[in-house]
């Protein structure tokens, strides 16, 4: 199947615990590669928020982001320090001290001295981080749904061009095959017409003149390369059509049409095959420069 490994999706979802923002965008890579960034309380979801986007792309560099705005305000433990409040106090009534104030310590400046007051978070309600968990989960895979329709619908585009790119890839292979043909009718003729010019000179065997005519004309035979080359463009619709992603496929198939189309022009013989394997090769890079947009 066609999909572009090209996409971006961004959203919010929001109920009486916590706004969950999911944003999650996706660009080309050789492999599969995964970041993924969220707050600190969610970090235990990052193993299932990994496997649920390898469950929807097979290849490209994708980025998800969660951010995580809660309605419950934890609650706060204030410990103190009475230890510290005591040592602060006896030091406060010290004559060295007491000399050079004007009054002893009070509660508040006890309590703003540093290390006195510390304030900690109670653990969260179980429940309750159960229930913001899903719901980030259920944002996370609804960002993962809107990406695919994204890269789905630009994967048509793709299609669409590689798919015309093909079909003049093929009108080209037919016609290198025709002027191949005359070619080496042509070739033929040539080396019938220098043979008998040989013959008349010499006691050359007819056989072996007509052994080497086909040894020559052998060497330009391109049947097998273009047999090769057809197949590979049949095999090209058959994982264009196939449900699984294709891009890596397509891609190693494209260096076969290549090496095939470069024997090609070593072995065709004809005025115009030339001209017409660079058109063949400049569209093969056509299609490998847009293949690699598809995942």
């Amino acid at each position: 199947m066609i999909t572009s490994m090209t996409g971006f999706a961004s959203l919010t979802r929001e109920d009486e615990l916590a706004a969950v923002g999911v944003t999650v965008r996706s660009v080309n890579h050789r492999y599969l590669d995964v970041q993924i960034r969220a707050p600190q309380s969610l970090a235990p979801l990052e193993p299932e928020v990994r496997n649920r986007i390898q469950g929807r792309v097979a290849r490209g560099r994708v980025e998800l982001t969660v951010t995580l705005a809660a309605k419950v305000r934890p609650e706060v433990d204030v410990e103190i320090d009475t230890a510290l409040v005591s040592a602060l106090a006896r030091a406060a009534e010290r004559p060295e001290v007491a000399g050079a104030a004007h009054a002893g310590w009070t509660a508040g400046e006890l309590l703003r001295f540093p290390q006195v007051v510390t304030l900690r978070e109670r653990p969260a309600d179980p429940e309750i981080e159960r229930r913001i968990g899903e719901a980030a989960l259920a944002a996370v895979d609804d960002a993962l749904e809107a990406l695919d329709r994204m890269r789905t619908r630009e994967g048509g585009f793709l299609r669409a061009d590689l798919d015309g790119r093909r079909a003049a890839l093929a009108d080209l292979v037919t016609r290198i095959t025709a002027e191949a043909a005359a070619g080496q009718t042509a070739l033929r003729e040539r080396l019938s017409e220098r043979v008998a010019e040989v013959a008349a000179e010499t006691a050359a065997s007819e056989a072996a003149v007509a052994q080497e005519i086909v040894r020559w004309a052998a060497r330009s035979d391109i049947h097998e390369e273009v047999a090769r080359l057809e197949a590979h463009l049949a095999h090209w619709s058959v994982l264009a059509d196939a449900p699984e992603a294709c891009g890596r496929k397509l891609d190693f198939l494209l260096q076969e049409m290549n090496r095939e189309v470069n024997t090609i022009g070593s072995k065709a013989d004809g005025a115009g095959v030339s001209a017409l394997v660079v058109a063949a090769k400049a569209e093969l890079e056509k299609l490998r420069e847009q293949t690699q947009n598809v995942e």
